[in-house]
């Protein structure tokens, strides 16, 4: 009843500011409009801002609920699962694009900095480490370390990439966005095989000064 509730609050939400293309003027008028107790919205959002952000992380939940439930799915090697993440995850995006665009339209040159993609951000990277991804066995602890943030910051500039295209994407079924997953999820592993340490981390540090302005 609770997650019912819940998504009744995201979809009258959805509606207002595909509608009005603006938040509601406060949430009490907001749930007037839509018939419900102002308090009743705040057991599940402390905020508009809350609920747009829950938008990116509850896709992402859906989207790695149905890879888990999809046949063979734990058997397939990181690359292919990295792919089936990215696929999956901009179909979502997709059956929900005009919201989406709504809510990154106004910073999508920046997206680094945007504040709607922090709880997401923190899910995917967190998805990332879970697949223990190397490039090479280096014993030092602390090298260690400097190595798994630079392929998290590595995949997660990847990922800001890939979302900044697909909203900019005007080809049929945003086909062009299917190809740039595949070419730079190929290209990445590439990179983490063959390249150098220091050059993995001097590319992390580029994408996260240049705040991913490109």
């Amino acid at each position: 009843m609770e997650k019912d509730k819940s998504r009744h609050f995201f979809e009258t939400y959805t509606d207002y500011v595909l509608t009005h293309q603006k938040q509601p003027s406060s949430v009490y008028t907001f749930c007037k409009e839509v018939g419900e107790e102002e308090q009743e919205f705040y057991k599940y959002f402390a905020s508009f801002s809350a609920l747009e952000e829950s938008v990116f992380s509850t896709l992402f939940e859906e989207t790695l609920t149905m890879l888990h439930n999809s046949d063979g799915y734990s058997e397939l090697d990181n690359k292919t699962k990295l792919l089936s993440f990215y696929f999956t995850f901009f179909e979502l995006l997709t059956a929900n694009r005009s919201l989406i665009v709504y809510l990154l339209k106004n910073e999508k040159h920046d997206l680094k900095q945007l504040s709607k993609l922090k709880e997401l951000r923190k899910l995917f990277q967190t998805f990332i480490q879970s697949m223990g991804l190397n490039v090479v066995d280096i014993p030092k602890e602390k090298i260690q370390k400097i190595q798994g943030k630079a392929i998290d910051e590595l995949v997660w500039g990847q990922f800001l990439l890939t979302l900044k295209f697909w909203m900019e994407d005007t080809s049929p079924s945003f086909e062009k966005t299917d190809l740039f997953i595949e070419k730079s999820v190929h290209a990445s592993f590439d990179l983490m095989d063959l390249t150098p340490l220091k050059n993995i981390i001097d590319f992390g540090k580029f994408l996260w000064k240049e705040k991913m302005k490109m």
